[in-house]
């Protein structure tokens, strides 16, 4: 059988390169190694699916740190606007959250999936589940199909890889579409964890001291070892029994990498300021008003109201504070350094978990080998890439799944456009 497009991979950039070549003429195969498509999809936004996120697109651009800027052709192409009209028009509903977030109004992942493969089926993609590639065929300088892991070859005119990275393996995404890469003579550029939660070896961290402490509205900062901060993310952020995870520990943790790499340094500075609408003065100020007004009061009931109970120990003893104190006997020069550590509270971080447990993977097909405007490989032709699998990355809040589809679309168009010239050629 001759396809004019063979889709490798069924997640978000795949599905959505289906439709995109199927729309355009071509004659579609989708293949993919597990029984289920749209698998990484379907745990996406907490089980909800945030499709994509609604910011003006230099905002958007500015939220994929990774290479976003490599972007700009796609979405000129296919942009987030297009992605909430595409699904609407499919009749699912979408609705804005905090920070441009844009979801299913059915709160429903399953939905999306549906939704999607229901497309790709509509729009006559053949589909083959359950069948792993084992390479890309190559011939006369270009693709020519794929063979599969029990020896079968179905040809092609264009391949489209979307394979995804290595994050969250059980959903399909193991790596396997960068053998295939480099087999074109295509360079990886390093592979690391993006979005992931962050460890780290301090004492109170291995005491389980904090375990289970969430922080609200904190900002995160990580600095390298001349002392000049990294980045700034604010949100909320949760200890752990490792560490440190939660959304803005996850904005910061790329940065946590890069710093140790680039330094060749086993530890990383990083700080949490508690109140970042508040200078030190302000809460020097009202904590000591605070303690004023209970006089007799010890300063470890007064200071509830003011720092979450469970970090107060630990803030009072690295102050150098007694907590059993009032207010007659507080000591000026403890009382500044407890105020320090309120906006600048200290963690020594070590790491990160692993990429198979990020949420996103950072590195992959290095990108002034890939045509932006088309995703098609400047090596070998007929041979594209979209989604994970390129060296773009970006924060959790709908960018990493508006870079697979507006890439997908665009590998998809593309490749059905090419496989067609060909056609009309022979």
């Amino acid at each position: 059988m001759q396809y004019d497009v063979i889709v490798i991979g069924g997640g978000p950039s795949g599905l959505m390169a289906c439709i995109a070549a199927s729309a355009h003429g071509a004659k579609v195969l989708l293949v993919d190694k597990g029984d289920k498509l749209g698998r990484k999809l379907g745990i996406s936004g907490g089980g909800r699916c945030n499709v994509t996120n609604a910011k003006e697109l230099d905002e958007l651009v500015r939220h994929i740190p990774g290479n976003g800027r490599f972007l700009y052709s796609a979405l000129a192409a296919f942009s987030n606007r297009d992605i909430i009209d595409f699904f609407e028009g499919m009749g699912i509903p979408l609705k804005e959250e905090d920070r441009g977030r844009m979801f299913p109004v059915s709160d429903k992942a399953k939905t999306v999936v549906d939704a999607l493969v229901g497309r790709v089926r509509a729009q006559g993609v053949a589909i083959r589940v359950n069948s792993p590639v084992r390479r890309v065929l190559f011939g006369s300088g270009r693709t020519a199909g794929v063979e599969l892991a029990g020896g079968e070859r179905v040809h092609s005119r264009c391949v489209i890889v979307a394979s995804g990275g290595k994050s969250v393996p059980h959903t399909g995404s193991t790596g396997d579409g960068y053998a295939w890469a480099e087999a074109a003579g295509h360079t990886i550029t390093e592979l690391y964890p993006t979005e992931v939660p962050v460890t780290s070896n301090e004492p109170f961290i291995r005491s389980k001291e904090l375990q289970g402490l969430s922080l609200r509205d904190i900002e995160l900062s990580v600095w390298d070892p001349k002392g000049k901060r990294v980045i700034t993310h604010e949100g909320d952020m949760l200890f752990t029994h490792f560490g440190i995870s939660g959304p803005a520990v996850l904005r910061c943790s790329q940065f946590v990498v890069k710093t140790m790499k680039k330094f060749d340094v086993k530890r990383v500075r990083m700080t949490v300021d508690l109140f970042p609408g508040k200078g030190a003065d302000e809460i020097f100020k009202e904590t000591l008003k605070l303690a004023e007004s209970e006089p007799k009061k010890h300063i470890r009931n007064v200071l509830k109201s003011y720092v979450p109970d469970r970090l107060l120990p630990l803030l009072l003893q690295k102050a150098g504070l007694r907590d059993d104190i009032t207010f007659a006997n507080i000591p000026k020069q403890p009382w500044l350094e407890m105020v320090k550590l309120l906006k600048e509270f200290p963690i020594e971080a070590n790491g990160t978990l692993s990429i198979e447990e990020a949420f996103v993977t950072g590195g992959g097909v290095n990108l002034k080998e890939i045509d932006p405007k088309t995703m098609q490989s400047k090596l070998t032709g007929g041979l594209f890439f979209c989604g994970e699998i390129l060296d773009v990355h970006g924060y959790t809040g709908g960018y990493n799944i508006t870079a697979a589809f507006t890439t997908g679309y665009t590998a998809g168009k593309n490749a059905a456009e090419a496989a067609l010239e060909i056609e009309g050629q022979m």
